[in-house]
This record gives C-alpha cells, sequence and structure tokens, in this order.
C-alpha cells in the first residue's frame, strides 16, 4: 500500500492530506508489527526534535520549495516540487546539493527584498541541516519516502498555519 501511495503522489504530484495520513497509517501499523525495524513515533503535527533524516529532507524540501516560491512569486511555472519531488525523495544526495544552490539564488534575492523572511528561512534551513549527517543518503527505502513525505507535508502546514495565525492576529 505504502509503494502505491508514493507512486501516485510521485507521479501526479498531489501530497494531500489524505495521501500523508495513509503513509502514516502503514508507518504506524508497521511499527505496531516491529516491521523494518521501525521503532519511533510519527508525531500528529511538526516534529522540530525528529532526527530521522528522511522525515528532516522531506522538511527541507518544503522550506527550498517556500523560498523559491517568495522569491520567485507567481511567475514561476514549475515549482521544485513539480521539477524535483519524486527524485528528491528517493535518492537525496543526487538531487540535495542542486536544490541548495537554487536556495542560495532566491535567499540572495530575498535578501534584497524582502530580508526578514530570508533571516527565517536561512535560520529554518540551517536548523533542519544541522540535525542531520553530514551527507544526504544515497538513495531513501519505501518507508523513509514515505517519512519524506511526512516531513514535507507537515513542514509545508505548519507554514500555512502560521501565516493563519499571524494574519488572525493583525485583525483583532
Amino acid at each position: 500500500m505504502l509503494a502505491n501511495i508514493i507512486m501516485r503522489m510521485r507521479t501526479d504530484g498531489d501530497i494531500s492530506g489524505v495521501r500523508i495520513a495513509l503513509c502514516k497509517a502503514v508507518l504506524v501499523r508497521d511499527r505496531r508489527l516491529g516491521v523494518h525495524g521501525i521503532n519511533e513515533e510519527i508525531a500528529v503535527s511538526l516534529d522540530l526534535e525528529n532526527r530521522n533524516p528522511a522525515y528532516r529532507l522531506g522538511r527541507l524540501f518544503s522550506v527550498l520549495e517556500d523560498a523559491q516560491r517568495n522569491a520567485v512569486g507567481t511567475q514561476i511555472k514549475a515549482t521544485i516540487r513539480d521539477r524535483y519531488y519524486g527524485a528528491a525523495s528517493a535518492t537525496p544526495a543526487a538531487i540535495f546539493p542542486v536544490l541548495v544552490r537554487y536556495a542560495h539564488n532566491h535567499l540572495s534575492k530575498l535578501r534584497k527584498e524582502k530580508p526578514g523572511l530570508a533571516v527565517v528561512l536561512e535560520r529554518e534551513i540551517g536548523d533542519i541541516i544541522d540535525g542531520m549527517d553530514s551527507q544526504f543518503p544515497r538513495s531513501l527505502r519505501l518507508e523513509d519516502q514515505g517519512r519524506f513525505a511526512i516531513g514535507y507535508y507537515q513542514q509545508a502546514r505548519s507554514r500555512f498555519d502560521r501565516k493563519a495565525d499571524s494574519d488572525n492576529g493583525s485583525e483583532q
């Protein structure tokens, strides 16, 4: 089931809450059954303390996409998610160096236009990378690709939740 969900996300780019919930359900079931040596809990929302490399890579991918969207705006034809999600979730060592290089360009542009946002994104990128090994993994197993998707989704969701909270706070 996990293989089918991951394949569908890579194929159509729809990383929806339902698909992420299914990934989590499979991983929780496997943890309970002791399958694949899975022993960590999977948090309901963004887990800043999670040290799993695949989860952190998913979070990093989300922040890099956010940097791209903020730097380029609506002029963009395809985000890094549209172009690189499948490869990033399966073979991070081949893709993430390229994505980080792109991010440097995006952050440079943001430093000129939105310096506060650039600082926030740089800090998030640094915090995520600091919690990882010195090298990106060559490949991710299927279960780790599920964790990647969960990390990506939870990081993206937390960004929207923060934005909604700040929008509601400014109206009061």
